[in-house]
């Protein structure tokens, strides 16, 4: 079954907090259609399901709220939703600009320390790349641009930024298994980091607000991935 698989891929192990683990595993449990848009996702039966007491259950669930992949209603407990394809876009939109600006004022204050950091989370989502490894190249890809908001030097701007990269999570990991993509993001970190290391600002906004923007095809794209996870 899908969900034992799930479910046993993503316990096995001690390195990630179990929260995290199930959380990622629901993600992928929406996407496939085991769960679909308005489910309730009942504390006690996932518990049973991943073999865990109901705290990590419930941490995991309000990753998945954070994220707008569940919302909570009062008294009545966590439901699945699915954002549609208009609001979507808007988050997507909304996301490209705050990174636009995060790379602006990087490019202004970063130190070189930091740029050094980029590198490293370049090279290990290079290897990602080379052995298709989405996973390890979408964690590398958070430490990338986590760095960025970091180095903006606006703590406000920085906490907006991580607010909505983990709303939009699920879709951006969702996004990296589309073919080529991987390899066309490696070859944007590249351009991101070259106007950085330039301290060319507006090149670093443009570069940043592309690699996130997901107009037109790159959007077409997304949604077809989505339907497809589902069926």
């Amino acid at each position: 079954m899908i969900v034992a698989h799930v479910v046993c891929s993503y316990i096995g192990g001690m390195e990630i907090r179990h929260a995290d683990r199930i959380a990622d595993a629901l993600e992928e449990l929406v996407f496939t259609g085991q769960f679909n848009d308005g489910d309730r996702l009942d504390e006690i039966r996932l518990a049973k399901q991943f073999g865990v007491s109901r705290t990590p259950i419930r941490e995991a669930l309000q990753r998945l709220v954070v994220s707008g992949i569940a919302e909570q209603l009062p008294r009545r407990g966590v439901f699945v939703r699915q954002p549609g394809p208009v609001e979507l876009m808007e988050m997507f939109e909304t996301m490209a600009e705050i990174e636009a600006v995060c790379g602006r004022l990087a490019a202004r204050r970063i130190s070189d320390a930091a740029l050094a950091e980029l590198d490293q989370a370049n090279r290990l989502c290079r290897e990602a790349v080379s052995s298709h490894d989405t996973d390890a190249y979408y964690l590398e890809n958070e430490r990338f641009h986590h760095t960025i908001y970091a180095q903006s030097g606006n703590s406000y701007l920085a906490g907006q930024a991580l607010r909505l990269h983990r709303r939009l999570k699920p879709f951006r990991r969702l996004q990296l298994r589309l073919r080529g993509r991987m390899a066309q993001s490696m070859a944007e970190h590249e351009e991101i980091v070259a106007a950085l290391k330039a301290g060319d600002d507006q090149r670093a906004a443009s570069a940043l607000r592309d690699h996130v923007g997901i107009q037109g095809e790159k959007f077409r794209h997304l949604m077809m991935e989505l339907r497809t996870a589902a069926e």
